[in-house]
């Protein structure tokens, strides 16, 4: 029977047994995790991550009889990296500090299996160690996640900054058309004073895009939006999309065709469907002046839907094929392109579930071409 252990020996026994033990100590820690939500898909050396290396800094900290470097240490050591990891692996915060405590816990557990009474100093410095630990790692998991929530406002933002400067370029197009169909003679009346007000105010928010984009550029990947899917006609809104590029094709002297048959239906968010063909219609403008952009949709036999925008302008070099959906790769050509059009459309058609392809030919135009996944439910 045990009845007064020598305080500063069991301490040195910690430190040996903790070393001595150590997979056996993370077999049985993990055994518990694996129990948390987050964890019950991570294969070993995730679950593990810097827990080893802690287990490591707590032996030290028992054969030093003291815990104050050892806390020191912990600042740039294993907690903080540990709580950035957590927040790749989808852990909440309360799953952060459960498998601190349950480590703790398998700790006491082993301790007494081995005939050894936690109390006095080895008791405050396991706690200690284990309650600066716990502190940091929520620390450094709470700022990675506001940091991934910040840049994906950041990138949503510009996303919405992006598509908002093709409408205004139309719109703008549309305005310059009006005054030059305008008589001279009433250059000085109403209508012509609301042409150049509406002139004004699109060059203003033509600028505040700019802006957006401009201070945009050193964006993270932006993956948490809110998809709503639902059962609509798609000639209706790739009309509407043909209808509101309609002068910038005409500037362009394109051709829009819509060939989406009447009747068929998509399964998909309305509002970010109409933002990928309004970016995958207006860069095949951009490149098929005095051309033909046909946009087309077909139902898969699986009930998916393919849809295509499919032009006969310059064509992408086969180099380049790879990267067009990449962020930031924009045209260094084309002085409007900010490399966000079919980051954009890639982003969306994901989100969706879906996938997109290119097939291009230089000289010969290139073609788009997505699937959306079948309504689940029909």
């Amino acid at each position: 029977m045990i009845t007064g252990p020598v305080i500063s020996e069991d301490i040195g026994k910690l430190a040996v047994l903790i070393r001595r033990d150590g997979e056996l100590l993370l077999t049985r820690w993990r055994q518990q995790v694996k129990q948390l939500p987050s964890a019950k898909h991570l294969d070993v050396p995730t679950i593990n991550d810097h827990i080893p290396e802690l287990l490591s800094d707590l032996a030290d900290a028992f054969d030093e009889r003291s815990d104050t470097t050892i806390v020191e240490a912990l600042q740039e050591g294993t907690p903080p990296a540990h709580g950035v990891q957590r927040v790749e692996d989808g852990f909440d915060i309360a799953e952060v500090v459960a498998e601190y405590n349950i480590l703790r816990g398998c700790i006491h557990d082993l301790a007494e299996a081995n005939g050894l009474i936690l109390q006095g100093r080895s008791f405050h410095i396991l706690n200690r160690v284990f309650d600066q630990a716990i502190g940091l790692a929520v620390q450094s998991f709470a700022d990675q996640g506001a940091a991934e929530l910040r840049a994906r406002r950041e990138d949503y933002l510009a996303f919405v900054a992006h598509d908002l400067r093709t409408p205004l370029n139309a719109i703008s197009l549309a305005a310059d058309v009006l005054e030059m169909l305008h008589p001279a003679e009433a250059d000085e009346g109403a209508a012509m004073h609301m042409v150049t007000t509406l002139q004004r105010n699109v060059r203003n928010l033509k600028a505040m895009v700019e802006k957006i984009l401009e201070e945009s550029t050193h964006m993270t990947s932006a993956n948490g939006m809110n998809v709503v899917r639902r059962d609509f006609d798609l000639w209706p809104l790739v009309e509407s999309c043909v209808h509101a590029l309609k002068p910038l094709a005409i500037s362009s002297d394109t051709v829009l065709i819509n060939r989406v048959p009447i009747e068929l239906v998509v399964f998909a968010d309305a509002g970010l469907l109409q933002r990928i063909l309004q970016n995958l219609i207006n860069n095949a403008i951009t490149y098929t002046r005095g051309g033909e952009v046909r946009i087309g949709a077909e139902v898969n036999t699986e009930g998916s839907v393919t849809c295509w925008v499919s032009d006969s302008g310059s064509g992408i070099p086969t180099d380049k094929l790879s990267i067009v959906f990449a962020k930031g790769e924009g045209d260094p050509a084309k002085e409007e392109s900010s490399g966000l059009g079919l980051a954009i459309v890639k982003n969306f058609i994901e989100a969706h579930g879906g996938t997109v392809v290119i097939e291009s030919e230089l000289g010969k135009g290139s073609t788009f071409c997505f699937t959306l996944p079948p309504n689940s439910t029909h």
